[in-house]
């Protein structure tokens, strides 16, 4: 990349960063992450065996879904098939 690509490239950074903090773009970013790390903190968050129950949960859920869809295609597969015919 050339001297003057790179110039050129912080300049505008500037002047983009600079709209922003003008506007209060980046105040609000600033706000709304603090708000978010405050919300957190307020957060229980699962134990270690409680994560793998829900996962294990999860899983299964997703495995069953899975077998129905199966089923359910091959079902409706058949009977139109043989609709079909």
């Amino acid at each position: 990349m050339s001297s003057t690509a790179i110039i050129v490239t912080v300049v505008v950074v500037a002047v983009v960063f600079g709209i922003l903090w003008y506007q209060g773009v980046i105040r609000r970013i600033s706000i709304y992450w603090q708000e978010t790390v405050e919300e957190l903190k307020k957060c229980s968050w699962p134990t270690w065996t409680e994560l793998k129950g829900s996962t294990l949960v999860i899983v299964m859920t997703i495995a069953m879904l899975g077998v129905f869809t199966i089923v359910v295609d091959e079902v409706f597969f058949n009977v139109f098939f043989k609709l079909l015919k």
